[in-house]
């Protein structure tokens, strides 16, 4: 393609939301992405000189807006501004709708399958206040996320996406000043059970003089160690009719009540159970799903290689005489199944954002596992790992994706596969 050499304004007229937040236009075989536009707007651009056939454009004007577009809530919003949201100019309704289209996008685009049975978005009643976790770089100004166009990082004073536990424990924190050495601040907490949990990401050893009842304060350095501060190095979060211990290091799902609905998805689509199943977690984590589900099946098998996420599934394990937890990676266990237990007649996969490696999705084939659930946040990775799944004889037959991240372009799904053996 011949290079543009100079920088253009253009007039052009956005076609559709594309995963990663912008809207997609195009101009003389050019793929324009514009952040901060929405689907069907007539808009002004700022094209910058590429030899791509894509490129990131710069919303200039709105001549025509569409009618989904909203004034966005925060005053951090905006180009240049907090890259913490990328959706709130788009009414909820619209940002349920394009989750829903962009997951079929995928599957259709980069899964090759036809017409697959995608689910509508399913939202929260209120979308604000849900987020359990952040993490604020700390500036001279205050305290910060990074700018949406990565060029820094920009100061906030407010936050309508942080959950009101960790949003009254950050108005604590920037009013007073932090102990030399911190230079990121994560802030963890449950609005259920109103426990909090401030980590100090440097070499700080004090604690800030002022913060809410229940907090608890640990230090985390460069290497990833904690060292307790003030406190229990956790918080405890209610979900699914018990409670999880969340500490500094552990991973857990970052809107609460969404994350019940979510197990209670899980729960639907693998049941019902006769009570003698053999449930396989793969990708565990602390055992979110595996754990809640253990109750309902004759043995569960919990795979997870982080040491501080196999801690947590332990300690959660208490008293569950059916599981077994194994540390190893996915990939090193599951293509040697036969040295840990039966073959599974359900497979959980929670993967990572970067989705599974081959050797899993290759071993459950070989396994012929009647039934894989697949939740995935990204639905690239996803619909790339079920088009691996398909091809050794599995048929997919719904897709539910779930608004776990309000306001942004993430989003959660869930797929259910079957495997059916050919006659003989």
């Amino acid at each position: 393609m011949q290079k543009r050499q100079i920088m253009e304004i253009i007039e052009v007229v956005t076609e559709q939301m594309a995963y990663g937040g912008a809207a997609l236009a195009r101009h003389e075989g050019l793929v324009l992405f514009v952040p901060f536009a929405l689907p069907g707007e007539r808009v002004r651009v700022r094209v910058p000189p590429t030899t791509k056939r894509w490129v990131e454009a710069e919303l200039v004007e709105v001549l025509e807006a569409s009618p989904e577009r909203i004034v966005p809530l925060c005053p951090h919003f905006g180009p240049g501004k907090c890259g913490g949201c990328q959706w709130q100019h788009a009414s909820y309704e619209a940002q349920l709708r394009y989750k829903s289209e962009i997951v079929r996008e995928q599957l259709e685009r980069i899964g090759k399958i036809q017409e697959p049975s995608v689910r509508p978005c399913l939202g929260m009643a209120e979308p604000w206040r849900y987020r359990n976790h952040v993490q604020l770089r700390v500036i001279p100004e205050g305290l910060g996320f990074v700018r949406e166009d990565q060029r820094g990082i920009y100061p906030i004073d407010v936050c309508f996406i942080m959950n009101e536990a960790i949003y009254e424990l950050f108005q604590e924190v920037k009013k007073q000043p932090l102990p030399q050495g911190v230079a990121r601040v994560v802030l963890r907490g449950s609005a259920r059970t109103g426990e909090r949990l401030l980590i100090l990401e440097g070499t700080a050893t004090t604690v800030p003089a002022a913060l809410p009842q229940g907090t608890a304060v640990a230090r985390r350095d460069r290497k990833g160690r904690v060292q307790l501060i003030s406190g229990k190095p956790e918080y405890q979060e209610a979900l699914g009719g018990r409670h999880w211990r969340v500490g500094a290091n552990s991973f857990f799902q970052v809107n609460t009540e969404q994350a019940e609905r979510l197990l209670g998805i899980v729960r639907d689509l693998a049941g019902p159970f006769r009570g003698d199943e053999v449930l396989l977690d793969s990708y565990a984590g602390s055992g979110l799903f595996g754990l809640s589900l253990a109750r309902e099946v004759g043995q569960t098998f919990l795979v997870e290689s982080h040491p501080a996420a196999v801690a947590d599934a332990r300690r959660h394990a208490v008293g569950q005489a059916n599981v077994t937890i194994i540390e190893a990676t996915s990939e090193g266990a599951l293509p040697n199944w036969q040295r840990y237990g039966p073959r599974p007649d359900l497979a959980l996969l929670d993967p990572p954002r970067a989705g599974c490696k081959e050797p899993v999705l290759h071993a459950l084939g070989k396994l012929q596992v009647p039934t894989i659930i697949y939740i995935s946040c990204d639905p690239a990775t996803q619909a790339r790992d079920l088009r691996i799944l398909l091809d050794q004889g599995y048929t997919l037959d719904i897709v539910q994706p779930v608004d776990l991240f309000p306001q942004t372009y993430h989003v959660e799904s869930v797929a259910r596969l079957h495997f059916f053996p050919s006659p003989v």
